[in-house]
């Protein structure tokens, strides 16, 4: 039939028939016959869409910046979002009657860039670059609540921010800055390092010394103490000598008690002698001669009486006119030898 048409929508787009300027049909997924001339169709995409941004943006101190990133969001009320912008359906059923389905991601970003910019502003360079991982969390919140997004009936489901980047110049400086600040980091690294060697060197040769002034004290307490107990010995030998002086004193003089005693006994033992040889002197004083040397020869060896007797022969040899000896009592003689 002339004019009558079909439509199938997908499950993520909300469709309203208006018929009469009336809605007779709306829901998401739906499919239906319609007649063209008579019916208007808006069709509002409920899926999530992801609108990506650039910004540029001076900070506080003069410095340009540009912010990357996108921004997710839904239509979470179809209805309020096609009474606010137009989603209406050319009469193909297919392509949209004007570009506000289009213009919608740039509303979203536009916000997204008035909050971004807002919170970039308020810094200085280094603050903006450090806001990379603070942003997002700034910036959604910020959308969530926004009355302008409220009244579009749509949901933001979340705001990432891919860089923060200066322009070219200023990153060269800043890059220059912090390889100065990283040299400087390493030379106070290297510092830091050879003030540590140089402290521990130092500690290991007041170590050193210290043992050094402690073995020197060990060893004088050794050398004193054995001065000490030279010391000590010498003046036990300095008594030991002069107790073997004192022992030799009195063993001098019991010697030489000894030898007066002795010398005393032995002028006794003369005397005594001397008397009684001068008794028997005289008690032989009156005496024959040959008495007494025959007394004397009394108890004689028969050979010394007989050398005497040869003696007394030779004394009175004149006297004698002749001797004979026998060969026999030579001999004898000879074998008494």
């Amino acid at each position: 039939m002339l004019g009558l048409k079909y439509l199938k929508a997908p499950p993520t787009v909300h469709v309203i028939q208006y018929v009469g300027g009336k809605p007779t049909r709306r829901g998401a997924g739906l499919s239906f016959f319609y007649y063209g001339p008579t019916t208007s169709l808006v069709a509002v995409p409920t899926a999530s869409t992801e609108a990506p941004f650039i910004i540029d943006q001076v900070t506080n101190d003069f410095q340009q910046v540009t912010i990357q990133g996108r921004c997710t969001y839904r239509v979470r009320d179809p209805e309020r979002l096609a009474a606010m912008m137009d989603f209406t359906l050319q009469a193909n059923g297919t392509d949209y009657a004007t570009d506000d389905p289009k213009k919608l991601p740039e509303r979203i970003v536009n916000i997204a860039k008035v909050i971004i910019q807002r919170e970039v502003k308020a810094r200085d360079l280094r603050g903006a670059l450090a806001l990379l991982d603070k942003l997002a969390d700034i910036a959604g919140p910020q959308m969530a609540a926004n009355k302008e997004i409220e009244s579009l009936g749509i949901e933001v489901l979340g705001v990432a921010i891919a860089a923060i980047k200066p322009n070219p110049e200023t990153a060269r400086a800043l890059e220059a800055q912090a390889r100065e600040q990283i040299l400087k980091e390493a030379d106070d690294a290297i510092y830091e390092r050879r003030n540590a060697s140089v402290e521990q060197e130092r500690t290991v040769k007041e170590n050193e010394l210290n043992t050094e002034i402690a073995v020197e004290n060990k060893r004088r307490e050794i050398a004193e103490a054995k001065m000490e107990a030279q010391r000590a010995l010498q003046g036990r030998e300095h008594d030991m000598q002069n107790i073997q002086r004192e022992f030799d004193i009195k063993q001098e003089e019991k010697r030489k008690a000894l030898v007066a005693l002795a010398a005393a006994n032995a002028q006794k033992e003369a005397e005594a002698r001397a008397y009684g040889i001068q008794a028997v002197v005289k008690a032989f004083a009156d005496a024959d001669p040959k008495l007494v040397q025959a007394l004397t020869m009394a108890g004689l060896k028969p050979e010394i009486i007989i050398a005497n007797a040869f003696q007394g022969l030779a004394e009175n040899a004149g006297k004698i006119g002749t001797l004979n000896i026998t060969p026999e009592l030579l001999q004898d003689l000879m074998k008494r030898k």
